[in-house]
């Protein structure tokens, strides 16, 4: 009996062992002769620790500070060309040691056009071997689809695919072993990326984290044209964003406390009925009113987005109360750009496109129909990728300006509505931020371990009851709550500090 137990001890060694100090099957530079399909090596070389510097280096301090605490990895640059017109970049970095035996592909934001180096970064020093692409272009606009419907194929989803299919032949090639595992992680186009992979390639992997998914792309981008274009149809319409202030004010005393907490943060914002008329100017226009065409411009900006001729709803609201500090995004001086590039290269194909002459009652189906498909992932139907034991976790920020919340919201219900009651928590769940902006950012707690989370899925079978969040401000946290699986909130018990998720529980309203 003992020496059984000796045994299992030294098998679970064994297992650690190996996982901490991956057995490699080729040097990392022998991977330039790797042959694979539609696929060139440019580059394999190992990277000392510490030492990997971007290519296009740039951004905040804290992205920087990522790469000089990077552990010594192999990495890989190829480039794919699955139609005679693309042109895929794709990076593949695998630890030295320390791997896990698992796969992390991440995603990437707008239109793409560059590797996302941050996130390698971070999947990297969780022990992943990890991957991603620029999708097949440069720069992160749509000029490149003008005169490319490959590249525009690449970009909507075959980029992705590709570069999932050779990063696990690489990974096979680089260790004795194949990855265990395949995840995806992705916010915003990296949401839509997850999502679509799921719809279109079940097989690729075997679970997803999808942020703030950008479904619906090209309704989503008419629905932004058109809201701005709102916001600016006569001289008074336009909100300035002094005013933004003073508007997030009015609606967090109207709505702060309905959630039994008075903490600046709208735990449901589908529970607020805010009407700006309250802010309506008693006289002339003033810092602190809202003249009449405002008032209607903020009401629209809660509304969904019709056709001004029939009044047939084409989008659901695009902002939820709470978002009110981030307004500048969708009803700025002009239209999101990563929306205006959709009709001028997309849409109408004329570089010289101008916003000023979108047609609502035209142009939003026009737009769809153009797209046919292709950017517009709706397809709710996930069966293929949930009989295989796959898992999505979906997450999104109530307090979003860029991407609506309902879309998350509205895709998980029709997977549901799709599949089955039975695979919420089992093969699908989705977790709403309060006061959560695009992806991160803003009063709610918006810092969570997602990859953790959907870690802890895979081993138990049972998505998490509940994810530990928090908030920091200047690098220390000052609130932690649960973020809930939907359409679970998070309730007050009723004592303790609002600032402690120990005294909230999650429950349905």
């Amino acid at each position: 009996m003992a020496a059984k137990k000796v045994l299992k001890c030294l098998a679970g060694l064994v297992v650690f062992t190996f996982a901490a100090w991956p057995v490699l099957a080729v040097p990392c530079e022998s991977l330039i002769a790797t042959k694979l399909p539609n696929t060139t090596i440019t580059s394999a070389n190992t990277v000392a620790a510490g030492a990997f510097t971007p290519p296009t280096p740039g951004g905040p301090a804290t992205a920087a500070s990522q790469f000089s605490t990077l552990p010594p990895f192999c990495r890989v640059t190829a480039t794919l060309t699955p139609s005679s017109d693309s042109d895929i970049k794709v990076e593949v970095w695998l630890p030295i040691s320390g791997w896990n035996g698992k796969f992390q592909a991440v995603g990437n934001g707008g239109w793409a056009g560059s590797i996302s180096y941050p996130a390698l970064a971070l999947a990297l020093k969780g022990g992943y071997a990890t991957a991603s692409t620029d999708t097949g272009h440069t720069g992160n606009g749509a000029a490149f689809a003008l005169g490319h419907p490959e590249k525009l194929i690449d970009h909507a989803y075959r980029a992705v695919h590709e570069m999932t299919v050779q990063s696990k032949a690489i990974i096979d090639a680089y260790y004795a072993n194949s990855a265990t595992l395949s995840f995806w992680n992705g916010c915003s186009l990296g949401g839509r990326q997850g999502i679509t992979e799921a719809s279109r390639y079940p097989a690729d992997f075997d679970a997803i984290v999808a942020g703030a998914p950008a479904l619906n792309a090209m309704l989503l981008h008419a629905a932004r044209v058109a809201i701005n274009y709102f916001a600016h149809r006569s001289p008074d319409s336009y909100i300035p964003p002094e005013k933004y202030p003073m508007i997030h004010s009015a609606v967090l005393q109207a709505c702060d406390a309905l959630d039994g907490t008075k903490d600046g943060v709208i735990e449901d914002p589908r529970q607020c009925h805010f009407d700006p008329k309250v802010l309506a100017c008693k006289g002339g226009d003033g810092p602190m009113c809202l003249t009449a065409a405002q008032v209607e411009t903020a009401r629209a900006l809660y509304s969904p987005v019709t056709n001004p001729k029939t009044g047939a709803v084409l989008f659901p609201a695009l902002l939820q109360p709470g978002s009110e500090l981030g307004w500048n995004v969708l009803a700025g001086p002009q239209p999101l750009g990563l929306s205006s590039d959709a009709f001028k290269y997309v849409v109408f194909k004329d570089p010289n496109w101008d916003w000023h002459r979108f047609d609502a009652a035209t142009d939003i189906d026009l737009a769809v129909k153009q797209d046919n498909g292709l950017l517009n992932q709706t397809d709710p139907n996930l069966k293929p990728f949930f009989d295989r034991g796959g898992k999505l976790l979906m997450y999104h920020g109530w307090a979003d300006p860029q991407v609506t919340p309902l879309n998350a919201v509205n895709y998980f219900n029709d997977v549901v509505h799709t599949v089955g009651k039975d695979t919420v928590g089992k093969s699908i769940a989705l977790y709403m931020v309060p006061g959560m902006n695009h992806c991160q950012g803003g009063p709610g707690t918006d810092n969570f371990d997602k990859m953790g989370a959907i870690e802890q899925w895979v081993a138990k079978g049972t998505a998490p009851h509940k994810i530990i969040a928090s908030h920091l401000t200047n690098g220390t946290v000052d609130r932690t709550r649960p973020l809930c699986p939907y359409p679970q909130v998070a309730a007050y018990k009723g004592t303790g500090s609002t600032d402690d998720a120990t005294n909230f529980v999650c429950k349905t309203r």
